[in-house]
């Protein structure tokens, strides 16, 4: 066995560390580029990331009524719907066919 042969695993596993060391500091610079690392500029510039003190919306009466309340009362409402757009559909379709 000659001495290349014998240290074929070392270089293979000392490739494979740089290999890893270079991928580690790839990731480190884009972390940082998205500022999920402490210390990074755009963590710093970034501002606060939770919610900020929120009040109730103010009341606008020419927005439409709410939804139904129940569960029931949505299905119902979904239910009109899917046939409403079902009749569309088929309406699209018989012109479509003349």
């Amino acid at each position: 066995m000659t001495a290349a042969q014998r240290q074929r695993g070392w270089i293979g596993l000392i490739g494979l560390l740089i290999a890893l060391v270079l991928v580690a500091l790839l990731a480190q610079t884009v972390l940082k580029t998205y500022g999920l690392l402490p210390g990074s500029d755009a963590a710093a510039n970034a501002g606060p990331r939770g919610v900020g003190a929120v009040g109730p919306a103010p009341a606008d009466p020419t927005v439409a009524a709410p939804a139904a309340a129940t569960p029931i009362e949505r299905a119902r409402g979904v239910e009109q719907q899917l046939q409403r757009d079902a009749q569309d559909l088929a309406r699209r379709i018989d012109e479509s066919a003349k």
